[in-house]
């Protein structure tokens, strides 16, 4: 692997490399509402927890924006978006307001506490594999004692979204979101996997059985499509649940398009474990 292109650590520098930065309105509206929703009860463990865009783009939005369905759940929540680029962070400072700023940083997270969320989007898939065991140690050893910290990938506009969530124990879980309408198979999310999972999904790994059961089930529940394809998601869970496959049953959280399958269940099977107990138990 070329050095060049390995995640840089320079010290008194931002860990990190500079992302493309282009973002669009709304794009994240998935994995907010789900920090928002069942994640919520870890931002009720500090009297004003810090919640982290990291890496939010050329512009912005999706920092307001988390900020605005954050405040909706938790009015005490302080959002800050960090941004390797001192440009963007510049763009950004006039949007700044009591619960809301933005400071130039990467993943050792340069500010006061520790975080209760720490969101990074689009972020993890422009750097190489082998960088990501690191960049996972880096962000969840500066998480609270009940923190999590989620990094996702999500297509353009938002229709195909996905994300692995972790705490300081590790990978807990990969949560899959996709618009009605906007796939054939359940499998199409494939393209918009995290960078953890994405080149895994061949035969004799976790992820692809799992996309492969998604799509027998989808297949199956064909003559459910009628009544449209919320039905034909929901049966689809229903039987994932059912055919023993760890997944939360949560049928609120299936009918928005969304399913959550323990990480144990499609974690990388041809790679170094991620984030050994030992590292993680002396961080």
């Amino acid at each position: 692997m070329d050095p060049s292109k390995r995640v840089a650590r320079r010290r008194g520098k931002p860990f990190g490399n500079a992302t493309r930065g282009t973002t669009n309105p709304n794009r994240l509206r998935r994995v907010d509402r789900w920090l928002a929703g069942p994640q919520a009860w870890r931002l009720r463990g500090e009297s004003h927890p810090l919640v982290i865009d990291l890496g939010y783009g050329g512009a912005p939005t999706t920092a307001v924006e988390l900020y605005s369905r954050i405040h909706a759940v938790c009015p005490s929540a302080h959002v800050t978006g960090i941004e390797m680029e001192p440009e963007r962070v510049r763009i950004a400072k006039p949007l700044e307001h009591e619960g809301l700023d933005f400071c130039v940083g990467g993943f050792e997270i340069p500010v006061p506490g520790r975080p209760s969320m720490v969101r990074a989007f689009n972020v993890l898939r422009q750097y190489d594999e082998a960088d990501v065991q690191l960049i996972w140690l880096t962000v969840c050893s500066r998480l609270a004692p009940q923190g999590i910290f989620v990094d996702g990938t999500c297509d353009e506009i938002g229709r195909r979204s996905t994300w692995v969530a972790l705490d300081g124990t590790g990978p807990l879980s990969l949560t899959i979101s996709l618009r009605f309408g906007g796939f054939t198979l359940p499998s199409d999310i494939a393209e918009r996997l995290p960078k953890a999972l994405i080149h895994h999904n061949v035969p004799g790994e976790k992820i692809h059985d799992f996309l492969q059961a998604l799509d027998t089930y989808w297949l199956a529940g064909a003559p459910l499509a009628p009544f449209g394809n919320r039905q034909r998601w929901l049966n689809m869970c229903q039987k994932m649940y059912d055919a023993g496959w760890p997944v939360v049953r949560s049928p609120s959280r299936w009918r928005l398009g969304e399913l959550t399958v323990d990480w144990a269940a499609v974690a990388p099977v041809q790679a170094t474990a991620l984030m050994p107990e030992a590292v993680l138990t002396s961080s």
